[in-house]
């Protein structure tokens, strides 16, 4: 297949839009083609092979309903490897490993991809997905600053496409059983609800810069982000400490508690005002993101928490058996529960599995209680269901944006050395605190640039 450059695909992006008089028009014709294809498989592409996009290859190649033809990463020899071989045995049928994303998305046979780069690349990846009329399923975070996750809604609606975040834990039949007990009023009114992502981890060193190794398109890689030479903990062993990729261990593991939070409180959109805290408290090492982070979320009658550690060795993550099994977490020391504190009861709350318990008495017992298991297959099959149905997903671009956005505005507060900054829904910007405007938005790269108009 003949590599195309960025400029090529987007005037071909933008012929194939001319050539309908409307929206309207375009959103008939994609509905259209995709329910001719109701029986057939969903052809797809997976983009971003490190492990978790490894495994979301993996799992799709062995489903009947998927033909996985392409795998792709900017590594050649790490990441790509062997893996077109291991998914063509798979599934039978034929697996092309590549290095560009845009050779999929000019592949008119490619319904959907499944996008896990590292999450600087998540917005401009899916906005080249929706503007080459493809579905995307993208990992959380869909963003890393609000104003290209404003973008990527606007991409899923004026293309039409099903565009889910990989925020499972709203496909987990326990979590959906909690929302439902807290909107039939079993905890009663909800003042405080408090967010945990306290996990242990290590100071961080960074290495010298080194040279490209060998089978590394690094400038594919760096993408939107700055230009800068190469180095290891800027690449694969160290990224999430970087502005420049990430929004830290808040966007990579935190944004998971924070949208069920938001998911059994009914999908509250925006705070009012937001107060973070954080910074190099426990390790005065090389990240530039914080080791501790304390958040307060404001909104009518109710105030949410967020408290992050990177250091704290007996705090422990919901293990396998207990993600996978019937059985509860020992609270006390769960690092990624949720503490939802009504007038009626207090409820306990894991993601990734974990269920949940209430407490409705000073003496400790137990009231309700649900086991769960984690929701990954279902996640999914609910993307590759609205693929063909072309229903809106549960994990929607615009649900995902907005617990993304929970995220930023807490980092832009942390940046700013820590104040409280008041938000307007409507703009989407802060009140009277252009610093703060500034940050709501990040510089990128040219030619990786996402336009005004997308």
């Amino acid at each position: 297949m003949k590599k195309i450059s960025r400029r090529s695909f987007l005037d071909r992006s933008v012929k194939t839009i001319v050539a309908f008089p409307s929206a309207v028009a375009l959103m008939g014709v994609k509905q259209h083609a995709k329910a001719d294809k109701a029986n057939d498989k969903i052809i797809m592409g997976v983009i971003g092979l490190g492990g978790r996009g490894r495994d979301h290859a993996q799992r799709l190649a062995q489903r009947e309903d998927v033909a996985l033809k392409y795998v792709c990463d900017v590594d050649e020899v790490d990441r790509i490897g062997n893996m077109p071989k291991r998914m063509t045995a798979i599934q039978k049928s034929p697996c092309q490993g590549v290095t560009d994303m845009r050779r999929i998305y000019d592949d008119k046979e490619v319904d959907a991809v499944l996008i896990a780069t590292t999450d600087h690349w998540h917005a401009l990846a899916t906005i080249w997905a929706c503007q080459a009329g493809k579905d995307v399923y993208v990992e959380k975070p869909p963003s890393i600053c609000p104003w290209e996750g404003r973008k990527m809604v606007e991409a899923a609606r004026k293309y039409n496409c099903v565009v889910q975040v990989g925020t499972q834990n709203r496909s987990a039949a326990y979590i959906k059983k909690a929302a439902h007990y807290i909107k039939e009023g079993g905890l009663g009114e909800i003042p405080l609800v408090k967010v945990y992502n306290l996990k242990s981890g290590m100071p961080f060193i960074c290495p010298p810069d080194s040279d490209v190794p060998k089978g590394v398109n690094y400038d594919m890689y760096l993408g939107p982000a700055p230009s800068r030479a190469f180095n290891r903990a800027h690449f694969h062993d160290g990224w999430k400490k970087f502005w420049a990729y990430s929004e830290g261990d808040m966007g990579d593991d935190g944004i998971h508690q924070l949208d069920v939070a938001r998911f059994i409180l009914g999908d509250k959109a925006y705070p009012k005002a937001v107060n973070c805290s954080g910074g190099h408290i426990a390790f005065k090492d090389d990240r530039e993101v914080p080791d501790t982070q304390v958040v307060s979320y404001e909104y009518d009658n109710q105030i949410v928490t967020y408290e992050m550690s990177e250091w704290a060795p007996y705090m422990i993550k919901i293990p396998a058996e207990i993600r996978d099994g019937n059985a509860f977490p020992y609270w006390p020391t769960c690092s990624t529960r949720i503490e939802v504190y009504g007038t009626k009861g207090l409820m306990y709350l894991g993601r990734h599995g974990g269920g949940w318990q209430v407490l409705v008495k000073y003496d400790g017992k137990i009231g309700e209680q649900e086991f769960g298991q984690q929701a990954n297959e279902e996640h999914r099959s609910e993307f590759l269901e609205c693929v063909r149905s072309r229903r809106m997903p549960s994990a929607d671009i615009e649900t995902g944006y907005q617990s993304a956005l929970l995220v930023h505005l807490a980092n832009i507060g942390v940046r700013l050395g820590g104040r409280r900054l008041e938000f307007d829904s409507v703009t989407e910007k802060f009140i009277g605190d252009e610093e703060a405007n500034a940050l709501l938005k990040r510089s990128f790269r040219d030619p990786y640039i996402i336009p005004d108009q997308v």
